[in-house]
């Protein structure tokens, strides 16, 4: 099959989760929370961007929305992209409830971001749950490189590969899948529903998904001219990838913002996060 259609597998699935994701029905999301203007950004997140006011902020694969409204909320002037309509039809209207009309939001593959935003930015924010839909890892950084200013940085956080080539069964950890997908031998799934412990179902359940090694990652940074400045592992994941991690952290309402392994387990890296820079 082609990149095309995984790409349109990929769109559907994301915009049947888009509509319940919208409503969050399970409260990962925390959507009370930036609709009265507080921030949903895990705490990776805060320390890897630092203090962003008054940047210019593309926010790549942005979903509903509630990131990009967060960095809003911090004093940044974001943008945020998103191939799914559902997805960017949620982010204006949560922008519209946040009394937040200065945040737009564009309807775009990720590949095509140069084209679709306009001018150069400040800061690149790409976070959990986007670079493996991508199948050309060292194109996106690319496209990403190309969204930057000179002096602006792009910040990366993601579930750690090493992470993703292992599954859970019978309670016990095991290698599952390769440690680097080919482009076009990608990881098909149907999950019937979402990530966030919405009990109601996927309508379109097929997916595909690459794993990319952080050595493809680094490299194809540093391949479109990017300097990386900072690379850090973490224990912590914002979803569980795992049925047996347990919550990690809560935020003020109680909403669960990171998960971990249960105690006694072989602790490994969960997830990295990094940052690179365009020279001047």
């Amino acid at each position: 099959m082609s990149e095309d259609v995984y790409r349109a597998a990929n769109r559907a699935n994301w915009d049947d989760r888009a509509v319940l994701h919208a409503t969050d029905q399970g409260g990962m999301y925390g959507i009370a929370a930036v609709l009265a203007g507080r921030s949903s950004l895990h705490p990776v997140d805060v320390a890897g961007i630092g203090d962003v006011r008054g940047l210019r902020v593309a926010h790549l694969q942005c979903h509903i929305g509630l990131d990009t409204l967060s960095l809003a909320h911090l004093g940044a002037h974001p943008v945020g992209l998103d191939f799914s309509a559902e997805a960017v039809a949620a982010a204006r209207g949560f922008a519209a409830r946040a009394g937040r009309p200065d945040v737009a939001f564009v309807e775009a593959d990720v590949y095509a971001a140069r084209a679709a935003l306009d001018g150069a930015f400040d800061l690149v924010y790409v976070t959990w749950g986007a670079i493996n839909w991508l199948p050309d890892i060292a194109r996106w950084a690319a496209v990403a490189a190309s969204l930057l200013k000179p002096g602006g940085r792009l910040f990366l956080a993601e579930t750690h590969p090493s992470a993703l080539v292992l599954d859970e069964v019978d309670g016990r950890l095991v290698p599952r899948f390769d440690w680097l997908t080919p482009e076009g031998a990608p990881i098909a799934s149907d999950e019937s529903t979402s990530y966030t412990g919405d009990p109601r179902p996927i309508a379109r359940t097929r997916n595909y998904e690459w794993i990319h090694p952080l050595s493809a990652i680094v490299t194809g940074l540093l391949a479109a001219g990017l300097r990386l400045t900072r690379l850090d592992e973490h224990e912590t994941l914002p979803y569980r990838l795992y049925p047996s991690m347990v919550p990690a952290d809560r935020d003020d309402d109680g909403r669960v913002f990171t998960f971990r392994l249960a105690d006694g387990a072989v602790r490994f890296p969960l997830s990295f996060s990094l940052t690179a820079e365009k020279p001047l």
